[in-house]
């Protein structure tokens, strides 16, 4: 895929460079890069951390739902309201 990215003339230079010095074209090395940063970069709520848990302030825990679940206690509520 095409994109145009602004870059400081400084770090175009570099990578140009680095890229001709490696002997590989300055979009393989953007690519490259970016992929690199994209893979080691942590993630805040990915699978590499737990998605936070909201205690009450009774201190009994809250037991997470999947949206199966949700959606299925929802659909009980309704049908005991038209029940």
């Amino acid at each position: 895929m095409r994109t145009t990215i602004d870059l400081p003339d400084d770090l175009l230079r570099r990578a140009k460079a680095t890229a001709a010095l490696q002997g590989t074209t300055l979009k393989v090395l953007v690519a490259s890069a970016l992929e690199k940063e994209l893979t080691q970069a942590p993630r805040k709520y990915g699978r590499a951390e737990p998605i936070p848990v909201s205690f009450p302030m009774s201190g009994s825990r809250f037991i997470p739902k999947t949206n199966a679940e949700i959606n299925d206690l929802l659909y009980a509520e309704d049908d005991q309201a038209c029940g």
